[in-house]
């Protein structure tokens, strides 16, 4: 079954119609929405990134018998050629926060990734969408230092607060994910935008229908 993981992208798209339930994890509970498709919404409850239980979001997704997940993320730009506007499907992510884990009573080693198979299922139900580059997670709720930004240009694309913690717990739970990047904006230091969540809800705002256009594509062809 197909599970959508929902960011502030879709905030103010229309969702399609599912029945909600509270699924109790070992980790804690979480709201789902559940159909022919399964969604979660990350930012529910007003939950900024730090705050967020991404153990209980992605073992009750296993749970409702999910077995791949394409996560919405807003982004930002680390590279000029990069645009805000862009929509993109990394193939790969790193981190410099650190990132939850399942396993807190025995060593297991996962071999984290993102399915290349699967991202270029996605590509194929989202042509615009730029395929390939990395995603690099900070911790939030701030935004990144002008010296952070240039220093993780070097190794990362986009840069972004949730999608590398989503994607190793998948990878953890024997789930195949994908991640759709809407680029909102360019990193601090890049643009001239003073950056702000108000600015970010904005441009949500104002990508609403493609958001939601793209979401529908989503659930036709993978779903």
């Amino acid at each position: 079954m197909l599970g959508i993981i929902g960011g502030t992208s879709l905030l103010f798209s229309s969702l399609p119609k599912l029945k909600k339930e509270t699924v109790a994890t070992p980790f804690g509970s979480a709201e789902i929405l559940k159909g022919d498709i399964v969604m979660l919404m990350r930012h529910q409850f007003g939950r900024p990134p730090h705050r967020i239980n991404y153990r209980a979001n992605l073992a009750a997704l296993a749970l409702a018998g999910v077995d791949r997940i394409v996560a919405f993320g807003s982004s930002g730009s680390l590279k000029k050629e990069i645009p805000p506007g862009t929509v993109m499907i990394p193939t790969d992510y790193m981190s410099v926060t650190d990132i939850p884990s399942i396993h807190d009573h025995k060593i297991e080693h996962v071999m984290p990734e993102l399915p290349r198979e699967f991202a270029e299922e996605l590509s194929r139900a989202v042509p615009d969408a730029r395929l390939g580059g990395v995603y690099v997670q900070t911790r939030g709720p701030r935004i990144e230092t002008v010296a952070e930004v240039a220093a993780l240009s070097r190794v990362a694309d986009v840069v972004g607060m949730t999608v590398a913690s989503e994607a190793t717990l998948a990878c953890e739970l024997g789930m195949d994910f994908a991640a759709l990047c809407t680029i909102d904006n360019y990193a601090n230091g890049l643009g001239k935008d003073v950056l702000s969540f108000d600015h970010i809800l904005s441009t949500a705002k104002e990508n609403s229908r493609r958001t939601e256009d793209t979401l529908g594509a989503i659930i036709q062809k993978m779903g």
